[in-house]
């Protein structure tokens, strides 16, 4: 069987995903990986087959997502163009985690899609979601259009949705409860940040930062660049952590049983969903680095609460058994409904 694994490389939690369900792809067949959009700051240690522009939010540097910033670096020509030409049709099963091109060109071509993704369980009607955002609910229902899916989430809401993958290199960590809290906010530029945790002066903070290359120094709080190695020894020895409302970062503070706090990005319907879940666990949530926010913050410096869950270490091998598993039943049950008339 040969199959096509794309991944939306916009964010880190894609590609830290893709490194465990590749290998276990790979025991079903020939596995080829299509990588699409771009600042992503973790690598794939496994060959690349494609890489195309695909569509991507740009994070930006106040909270939010940068619209001019996305608008500008659109290119719809070059999306359709990838469309047409990616060669789906030599693939038995795409497997995809929220990648637009072959999502589009396997539903065009009638090719198997399968998602296997974080977003496909944010869709899910069981899933939680905060009121309002009609157009976040539209971008997530059509921007990666599937045939089936298998998704992962904070809880497992539905039958098809499981717990997290969490990557093998944290599941090997040591975590130990240091004096410091670790901070990734990448939609926040470096000023932003000091400027808001210089008010908690009693507290150390290890940031790292999306938008600088060199490492400094202000008082209380360290800027580094951000880097793999670096952030998992940061996160595995804090005391707590501030990121944001992504998927595969906060999960794995969790795993890890540290204290968490998240901040979802402006404009980015799926992390207010993330934010909306979390909540219900019993994570604290602010929605942006104001004034308004300081109280909280201080409240949850100085709780020793924690949101404590169960996560299996074989997620990423179950799921893609069942998904293959399906996909293989569906196309006997699609050979068995075509032999009458072959016959």
């Amino acid at each position: 069987m040969k199959i096509l694994l794309a991944i939306q490389g916009t964010g880190n939690g894609h590609i830290s995903r893709a490194r465990d369900i590749y290998p276990e792809l790979k025991k079903y067949g020939e596995v080829h990986i299509l990588v699409s959009g771009y600042q992503a700051d973790l690598d794939l240690p496994f060959p690349v087959t494609y890489r195309v522009k695909g569509l991507s939010f740009i994070f930006g540097r106040h909270g939010g997502v940068s619209l001019w910033r996305t608008l500008r670096r659109l290119s719809p020509w070059r999306f359709l163009k990838d469309v047409y030409h990616i060669p789906v049709e030599q693939y038995d099963l795409v497997v995809n985690d929220f990648e637009p091109v072959t999502a589009w060109a396997a539903r065009l071509r009638k090719v198997p899609c399968f998602a296997l993704s974080h977003q496909a369980a944010v869709v899910h009607p069981a899933s939680p979601k905060p009121r309002g955002g009609w157009a976040g609910r539209i971008v997530l229902k059509y921007y990666a259009p599937f045939q089936d899916f298998y998704g992962f989430h904070f809880e497992p809401y539905a039958g098809k949705i499981f717990m997290p993958v969490i990557r093998k290199e944290v599941q090997q960590l040591e975590p130990a409860e240091g004096k410091h809290y670790t901070v990734y906010l990448p939609a926040y530029d470096d000023a932003s940040l000091v400027r808001f945790l210089h008010h908690f002066r009693h507290t150390r903070w290890e940031v790292f930062s999306k938008h600088n290359k060199e490492a400094f120094v202000f008082e209380n709080i360290t800027v580094r660049p951000i880097a793999n190695e670096a952030f998992l020894q940061s996160l595995a020895g804090c005391e707590g952590a501030l990121l944001g409302a992504g998927f595969e970062g906060p999960a794995e503070a969790l795993y890890l049983r540290k204290k968490l706090m998240v901040v979802p990005m402006k404009r980015q319907f799926e992390q207010q969903c993330n934010a909306a879940a979390m909540a219900r666990l019993g994570v604290p949530v602010i929605h942006a680095l104001t004034e308004r926010s300081l109280p909280a913050v201080e409240q949850w410096l100085r709780s020793r609460e924690r949101v404590i869950l169960s996560f299996p270490r074989e997620t990423a091998a179950l799921a893609v058994h069942q998904l293959v598993t399906a996909f293989m039943q569906q196309s006997i049950a699609g050979i068995n409904r075509s032999l009458p008339g072959l016959l």
